[in-house]
């Protein structure tokens, strides 16, 4: 493809992780990627605030789709104020929504978390099933500010698709096995959705999680005997957990569904718990830099 010729994507938050995986995909996809972030990066051309009305416009003129993933996360509860988060999570979305549309963006792909179903999350008698039909009871600002944000882009006149990311930063080998039984998702599996979705007309809010095993059948079981139910439908996966000493969970608290991105846009996940327990573990921890992002739910 003449790169000359391409469409540009404009990726906020490109020279984190999340940011800058998004921005290689769609390179690699034959879009012209400029990117903006507090800090230099490989894809960040543009560097400032994006509070900053020069570093907006620097990043917006020419652009086809804005991919917004520039945030304050989860990490920074309890240590960054909540005016702050607002500020960043909510009052610069306000800011950079109305400058793109402005600017002629065509299309805004935001890049949320599940996070913001927050209290809805918590189990009574079974797994919780988390899906777009869950309502979201945020917990901290942190959840507040991301809903806040994603409100602001559904009212948005551009044509926009928001995603809400399951928990995907870098953990221990055995939790991050468990937690791609239900709960995580690879950083090559959320490129990959942000690609799908920067050249789709879908529009909507999408659960972007992992490869998971479950049903909602089986929330019931997996609330009060998790480990009979991985056993009974991953027995290779049980037994890699034995080999190496690892404990299978006694119950999971919920399962987050992504068959609505599926039938929407093709998204289909490939980073599953055999990534970290297929093989014989070597004693090493696996590569955290490409299957992983930092961000928290």
């Amino acid at each position: 493809m003449n790169h000359g010729t391409s469409p540009v994507a404009a990726v906020t938050g490109s020279s984190g992780l999340v940011g800058a995986a998004v921005a290689a995909a769609l390179g690699a996809a034959g879009w012209r990627v400029r990117g903006a972030d507090r800090v230099a990066g490989r894809w960040t051309g543009v560097v400032g605030d994006l509070r900053d009305r020069r570093v907006r416009t620097a990043l917006l003129d020419g652009s086809t789709v804005l991919i917004y993933a520039a945030a304050l996360h989860a990490p920074h509860v309890g240590r960054v104020g909540d005016e702050e988060f607002r500020a960043v999570n909510v009052g610069a979305t306000e800011t950079l929504l109305h400058d793109a549309d402005r600017a002629g963006v065509r299309r805004i792909v935001y890049i949320s978390s599940t996070s913001v179903y927050g209290h809805a999350m918590v189990p009574t008698d079974r797994t919780v099933w988390v899906d777009e039909a869950l309502r979201p009871r945020p917990r901290d600002i942190y959840d507040e500010t991301k809903l806040a944000a994603e409100q602001l882009v559904a009212a948005c006149p551009i044509a926009s698709v928001t995603l809400r990311i399951a928990r995907c930063f870098p953990e221990p080998p055995p939790v991050l096995a468990t937690h791609l039984l239900h709960r995580a998702v690879g950083l090559s599996d959320v490129a990959a959705a942000v690609t799908r979705v920067a050249g789709d007309p879908v529009t909507g809010v999408f659960t972007i999680a992992g490869p998971y095993p479950f049903t909602r059948a089986d929330c019931p079981a997996l609330f009060t005997d998790a480990a009979a139910v991985i056993a009974e439908r991953l027995p290779e996966v049980a037994a890699a957990f034995r080999r190496r000493g690892w404990r299978l969970p006694e119950t999971i608290d919920r399962v987050y569904d992504s068959s609505a991105a599926t039938a929407a846009f093709g998204y289909r996940p490939r980073y599953g718990v055999q990534r970290i327990t297929g093989p014989p573990w070597s004693g090493r921890p696996p590569d955290t830099r490409t299957g992983w992002c930092r961000r928290s739910s």
